[in-house]
Parts: C-alpha cells; structure tokens; sequence
C-alpha cells in the first residue's frame, strides 16, 4: 500500500504552485525540502506559519521533513549541525509528521577527489553521529529516513546496510532511492536486496548509467532508466509495504540541495510511477 508523495520544490518555488499541481495529481503530501528558494531548516518562523496555514487550508499534510542534515564533511564539527537537526525534530510537531530525511557524510573537507576506499578510516565517527541522532529520534517520537544519496557514507549498499546493522535503531530507516545507486554507479538491485529489511520510505526518480559522462545529464521518466524500479516495488508488495513513495524525478536537473522538474513535466512522471505500481500489483492509499 503506497501513499505517493512528492519534493513539490520540483514543481516551483512557490508552494501555492506546487499545491496546485499536486492537487491535478490526486495527491496531497508533501515530503517538505523548500520553498521560496530557501531550504525547510532556514525559513523563519513566521514563513513556517503561513505555509503551514497553506497546507491546511488545502487539507495537504507532510510526509516528511525533507531536511539536508548530514551532508556536511564528516569532520565538520558536530554540534552545530546537532543544533540544526533538533530544529528538524520541532518541525515535525508543528507539522504532525513523525519522519524526517537525512544523510550519512560527505569525505573530510568534502573533498571531491576522496577515494571511497577511505572511508573506514572515518567509519567510527558516521556510526556515532548517526547512532547519536537516533538516540534523540527516538526519544522524540521520530523516525528518521537515511537516504543513499552519491558520495555521503552512505552510497554504496554496503555500506547503507552497515549503518542500519551498527546503529540498530527502529528510528532510522532505510528511504530507497535506484536512482541515486544508478548514478553512483551501484547496481539497484543489489541496493535493495542488501537494505530491504531496513527500507520504510521510497524516493521515485531514475537514471541512466554512465551519468554526465554518457550525456546523461538529467533524471529520466520512472521505468525508462537503469534503476529497475519495478523490481523493488515487486519486491515491497511482497513484503507488504506500507508507507510512502515520493517523487523527485529531476527530469531537468539535480544536485546536492534539490532538483527542478517544472509544473508541466511532473504530472506525467507521476502517472508513468502509477503505471509501475499497477504492473507490480502494488495499491495506492488515497486520503
């Protein structure tokens, strides 16, 4: 049973646009990254308010807090960034949702030219930030969703699993995102055969392998990429899945704080996401 969601700042800046396209779309939550151009964690008060108010009247509700928290360099200092995350966590009572999105590290000094083969030099380190967040999710009532975003820790299905087994918490979860394995040239299958048992929340885009350097440049429409896609939402249906698959589908562009695929493209990527839930036999939640 899938809830279809969506990063509606894919749709437009403006929250009344991606409202009013979500609605052409029958769905009504929002898994909340920006608005305005201004990430969830930096807007006021005063606009966390008025969109609130918007979602309301509109009878929309989030699916998440779509938060950046944990892509900052492993060796940045912790503390601030703790002091954002329990800014994410207050959110989620103003908003009523229980989860919010994270990540899992870039290299120290976020270092572009990082070797992957590094990274357990640094593992202690991701484990303990990410048990620590936990540790405060839980306590607050809140699940948190590591998504496998490229050349954070957690982008190869390893070391994803090896995350989730570490810390050992039913506050963070597993959100499965093929296309994020597709681009950092990780086999998606394997993705999700590695990390299923973890896996509480889906993020529907897809891609094409090779990424920039075979011209592929830009998301594509669910189902015609190298993220078989299908094979995870057969493989959730048998497990009987219940919770939210979200679109991003970057169809004109991503990148580490957000993608854009404009008020005209997003309702037929929705419908090609439809097409695979009833092709896998999956349902949809309608609220």
């Amino acid at each position: 049973m899938f809830t279809l969601s969506a990063f509606a700042d894919e749709i437009s800046p403006d929250p009344r646009e991606q409202i009013a396209v979500l609605k052409s779309c029958y769905i009504k939550h929002i898994e909340f990254r920006s608005i305005y151009k201004t990430n969830v964690l930096a807007l006021s008060d005063e606009q966390i308010r008025e969109f609130k108010k918007l979602l309301d009247g509109e009878g929309f509700k989030l699916s998440a807090i779509g938060s950046p928290i944990g892509k900052i360099a492993i060796d940045a200092p912790f503390e601030p960034h703790l002091d954002k995350f329990k800014r994410a966590i207050d959110l989620c009572g103003v908003f009523a949702t229980p989860n919010i999105r994270i990540f899992s590290y870039y290299p120290p000094g976020n270092d572009p030219n990082f070797d992957p083969k590094n990274w357990p030099t640094h593992r202690d380190e991701v484990i303990r930030r990410m048990r620590a967040k936990a540790e405060i999710a839980a306590k607050s009532g809140v699940v948190l969703f590591h998504e496998n975003e490229h050349r954070i820790y957690g982008d190869s299905p390893d070391r994803v699993a090896d995350i989730l087994v570490s810390v050992n918490n039913p506050s963070l979860r597993a959100a499965y995102d093929a296309a994020n394995y597709v681009y950092g040239s990780f086999d998606p299958v394997e993705g999700w055969e590695k990390t299923k048992q973890f896996t509480a929340h889906f993020h529907i885009k897809d891609w094409k392998k090779g990424g920039h350097a075979a011209g592929h440049d830009y998301g594509v429409i669910a189902g015609t990429g190298d993220g078989n896609i299908a094979h995870s939402i057969r493989g959730a249906v048998a497990m009987g899945y219940k919770g939210f698959a979200v679109m991003e589908p970057h169809l004109r562009g991503g990148g580490p704080t957000g993608g854009i695929t404009g008020s005209d493209l997003f309702p037929y990527a929705v419908a090609s996401f439809r097409a695979i839930l009833r092709d896998c036999g999956a349902s949809e939640k309608q609220d």
